[in-house]
């Protein structure tokens, strides 16, 4: 076998041992994600509680970088502080041990089962957990799998001088050999699975017992830069957790090359067996940085609140703010993301309502200006939560996932229907109203502003039924659309009476009255809108409002 058809096989192993990894951490976040995600939440009052968090779902999802944008999310909106957050990714960079060691047994012999068992799982699976779990016991066989036909692989080749050279040169210095692993990392966005191969090539004999220790510190700093790379690049707040998790790996590399022959005999006391090594060394080096750091947490949090400070506030409104990249690989935080910016949008459409109110009564040119570049602001961030959410995988998605990324879209739609109807419609009126310096009646402009007081209440209830899908305020949302309507009706009327009685000033200012009227209608249809998704999927719409006939003859001969 020579060197280059070896090093294929070996890059062919690798790819089904990534594979084989990425199944098993999608399959468990499909399957318990969101209950994950609640527990981490519960656990992150102090650091050590976070700590302990960060390793138990970390041991569960087997990604930290999944934990690590989870604990983001969490601190982005205020739930928890830095420290804890930096305690987390402690646990989480723990976590990540707990597959290494039980893959460092040879365990071919269930590779089989797994494959079997999940695929029965995954394709005869009723229910969307037992379809998600069979995805990870499908995972776990060719993890296996592949660990089995890297060291088919690597046996022969302890006989071919060629290689070994190869080898012997790349990591002949540890500051060498550390970058390689680091590199190669950060190209497989997985430190597990580069591990798992340093302890297969170690088992080989293929690297000596230094280089393999060194490769693992830098598997583990590579694992921590894709994280900050892929970040979001205009919030400089959001780097602090990636930079912070950073430069705790980079201070651990450099002891390791410092002590490198020290911790190499500590390690192999642990176990002397090579295929053990990169195992017991990636345990080794995460729980002494667990240690050496837990400590002084706080005062690595006060110097990384002054370097990252907080963006001012405002400064660009139409910016996205939580669409981070980085979170794509992770479903349920990249929706809960969109839906953060979602709300922005919502808040947007309340300071127009608030300042078209403004605008109608006092006729404030310079208002009515602002009012209209805030649907530039809409229109921006319903572009990039689209592009952000179109995005994630389809593949990646549960049915739950899938519900939540159409109510995510349907409100922004709909948020950003109501601003185009403010912007083209509404102002035009009034920009119209002030330029031919018409005025309604008391009693008009009571109803005007009866109305759309009526519609920020309606803007925040789409709000909270979008964050809490409670079907009763659902229901309430909905019901608004037959408020307004009477609202208008009345108001109407009302209008009519009074222009028959000579009370309104013209018909020009009768026709700009209606024409409100509608544009106050038609953003109160799309606010209410909001309740449907929650409604259809609780079962509480019907399929049509048409009453059904009372017998079989058909509509047109009942009207005949």
């Amino acid at each position: 076998m020579t060197v280059t058809h070896t090093l294929v096989v070996l890059a062919g192993n690798v790819v089904l041992l990534l594979w084989g990894l990425h199944m098993v951490q999608t399959g468990l976040t499909r399957a318990f994600g969101a209950d994950l995600r609640r527990a981490l939440g519960v656990g992150l009052r102090n650091r050590w509680t976070a700590f302990l968090a960060g390793l138990g779902v970390t041991a569960v999802l087997q990604s930290s970088t999944a934990t690590g944008l989870m604990v983001t999310g969490f601190a982005a909106a205020g739930a928890m502080s830095l420290t804890p957050a930096l305690a987390t990714m402690l646990g989480a960079n723990v976590g990540t041990t707990v597959i290494v060691q039980l893959l460092a047994f040879d365990a071919s012999l269930l590779s089989p089962a797994f494959l079997l068992a999940g695929f029965i799982a995954f394709r005869r699976g009723a229910k969307t957990r037992t379809r998600d779990l069979g995805r990870v016991g499908m995972g776990l066989g060719f993890m296996l799998l592949a660990l089995h036909l890297l060291l088919q692989t690597i046996a022969p080749a302890e006989s071919a001088p060629e290689l070994r050279e190869l080898l012997a040169i790349v990591t002949e210095d540890p500051v060498v050999a550390l970058g390689i692993a680091a590199l190669f990392t950060w190209a497989a966005h997985s430190s597990v699975a580069v591990v798992l191969l340093i302890g297969s090539l170690a088992a080989g004999g293929l690297i000596g017992a230094d280089a393999a220790i060194a490769m693992v510190a830098g598997a583990n700093l590579g694992s921590a830069i894709n994280p900050l790379l892929e970040g979001p690049g205009g919030d400089a707040a959001a780097r602090r957790l990636p930079v912070g998790n950073l430069l705790n790996r980079a201070v651990g590399c450099v002891l390791v090359l410092a002590f490198l022959e020290p911790a190499t005999r500590l390690v192999a006391m642990i176990s002397p067996d090579p295929a053990r090594l990169a195992a017991n060394a990636h345990v080794a080096f995460n729980l002494a940085l667990a240690a050496l750091f837990i400590l002084p947490l706080p005062l690595l949090s006060r110097l990384l609140l002054r370097v990252f400070p907080e963006r001012a506030a405002g400064a660009t409104p139409g910016t996205p703010r939580y669409l981070d990249k980085a979170a794509l690989r992770a479903p349920t935080v990249a929706i809960a993301n969109a839906a953060r910016e979602a709300l922005r949008m919502s808040d947007t459409v309340e300071t127009m309502l608030r300042g078209a109110l403004e605008v109608l009564q006092r006729d404030d040119r310079k208002l009515l200006h602002e009012v209209r570049r805030l649907d530039d602001v809409l229109d921006r961030l319903h572009f990039a939560i689209k592009r952000y959410l179109m995005r994630i995988r389809p593949e990646d998605l549960n049915e739950e996932d899938s519900r939540r990324v159409a109510e995510v879209l349907t409100l922004t739609i709909n948020l950003e229907h109501v601003g185009d109807i403010i912007d083209k419609s509404l102002m035009e009126l009034a920009a119209k109203k002030i330029k031919r310096k018409l005025s309604f009646s008391a009693e008009g402009a009571s109803e005007l502003a009866t109305i759309l007081e009526r519609l920020l209440e309606t803007q925040r209830l789409a709000a909270a039924v979008f964050v809490s899908s409670d079907v009763r305020s659902a229901r309430a949302l909905l019901k608004e659309k037959e408020v307004i309507r009477e609202l208008e009706t009345t108001a109407t009327e009302a209008h009519f009476d009074r222009l028959r009685a000579g009370r309104t000033e013209s018909v020009e200012t009768s026709a700009l009255h209606l024409d409100i009227l509608r544009d106050l209608r038609r953003i109160n249809a799309h606010l209410a809108a909001a309740a449907c998704p929650v409604l259809d999927h609780n079962g509480e719409l019907r399929p049509n409002r048409l009453r059904e006939p009372a017998n079989d003859q058909a509509p047109n001969q009942q009207a005949s």
